[in-house]
């Protein structure tokens, strides 16, 4: 690869755009509930007792209703994993990475729609992925951004 003025100028404004996402709210409380969820002693434990009973779990599933423990195990993975979804730590790291991945979606967005409109970018939602529009459905319907309605 060659490279020139005009790949050195995007170069920069790429950095300039990682500092911006960097320097968001959403980066930050992502930085900060992931420190806090690496820190914790109750989600740690949790933790553990989720990926052990995923193995629990997983071994039981390849012999399905016929394990003589399937119902057990089944009932245990989901209370487990309740209290795995409801720990403060845990709770706050996921919100605080859904957020963030909702600003880099939206960004992806942008960037791509600012080359061409008819771009396709992964929203995260099969739905709209597999229609072929990529705004997440903001064509109307009509057409006009390309998609096949």
């Amino acid at each position: 690869m060659i490279i020139t003025e005009q790949t050195i100028a995007l170069l920069d404004q790429t950095e300039e755009l990682t500092d911006l996402i960097e320097a968001s709210e959403s980066f930050q409380t992502y930085i900060q509930t992931k420190a806090a969820r690496r820190t914790s002693q109750e989600a740690k434990e949790i933790e553990r007792e989720f990926l052990k009973m995923k193995e629990d779990y997983e071994y039981v599933q390849r012999f399905g209703k016929h394990h003589p423990d399937h119902d057990r195990i089944k009932k245990e993975m989901h209370l487990i994993k309740r209290r795995l979804d409801v720990q403060p730590e845990i709770a706050a790291f996921k919100k605080a990475e859904r957020n963030l991945d909702k600003l880099l979606g939206e960004v992806s967005e942008l960037l791509a729609h600012s080359v061409s409109p008819k771009i396709k970018v992964p929203t995260g939602n099969p739905f709209f992925d597999e229609g072929g529009c990529s705004g997440g459905g903001s064509c109307g319907g009509g057409g006009s951004c390309g998609c096949a309605v």
